[in-house]
């Protein structure tokens, strides 16, 4: 029992060091942020620190664990609704994650910053590869609805959400070229727009799906951050 006690709280105390980060990055930027920074904002000791990370990197790898984890569960309802079709699904879980975003839209941009910079490729890496852990299975239940319901064909469910994915990791990492570039002035919003509507209509495609039956573009979410 004492040994469960200890393990969890090193996982709360864990989590503390994660949340001080998160805000920090949110409030000046990552590179801005020192460790001292957060060792200041617990009241905690160098060696306390390195006791749960390796880096200043490791904890930013731990944010974005925990970001992906808590967005995978805000979207996980949608997935369990047995009232929606797989269409209706796939277009929910688009528009709750848009909005749970929006609603972290500063620590967004300032993360953003962070993995669009030559120095952190491993981050970008990072972020994929938990995207893939956390979002595969829910992706592969609604492809696999929607194979049954007949407004999806694809193969293995399985292996269509991974194709799903690497669609939506390109998307995820255009949308950083495109937000700069919007930062710029070199492209127009409708430009965002028509190049959005292009890799609904590949996923559509990827699906099976009948063309136009999804409808994944929310211009008013495209207006927050390329506007």
């Amino acid at each position: 029992m004492a040994r469960t006690v200890n393990q969890q709280a090193r996982a709360v105390r864990r989590e503390e060091f994660v949340a001080v980060a998160q805000t920090l990055i949110q409030a000046k930027g990552y590179e801005q942020m020192s460790i001292q920074d957060v060792l200041d904002g617990l009241d905690a000791s160098r060696g306390a620190f390195y006791h749960y990370f390796e880096s200043k990197i490791d904890l930013l790898d731990a944010v974005v664990d925990h970001l992906v984890a808590a967005g995978t569960q805000a979207i996980s309802p949608i997935v369990a609704d047995t009232r929606l079709s797989a269409p209706r699904k796939l277009e929910g879980l688009f528009s709750h994650l848009a909005a749970w975003k929006a609603e972290r839209r500063d620590l967004m941009l300032a993360l953003l910053r962070v993995w669009y910079s030559d120095d952190n490729a491993l981050v970008r890496d990072k972020v994929r590869r938990s995207s893939v852990v956390h979002m595969a299975p829910l992706l592969t239940d609604i492809i696999q609805q929607g194979n049954v319901e007949l407004t999806f064909s694809t193969g293995t469910p399985e292996t269509a959400a991974r194709l799903v994915l690497a669609l939506l990791l390109g998307v995820q990492d255009l949308a950083g070229e495109l937000f700069f570039q919007r930062q710029a002035g070199t492209i127009g919003f409708q430009e965002v727009v028509a190049t959005f509507r292009g890799y609904v209509q590949a996923l559509e495609r990827i699906l099976g799906a009948r063309t136009g039956s999804l409808h994944l573009i929310d211009e008013p979410a495209l207006q927050l951050w390329f506007g």
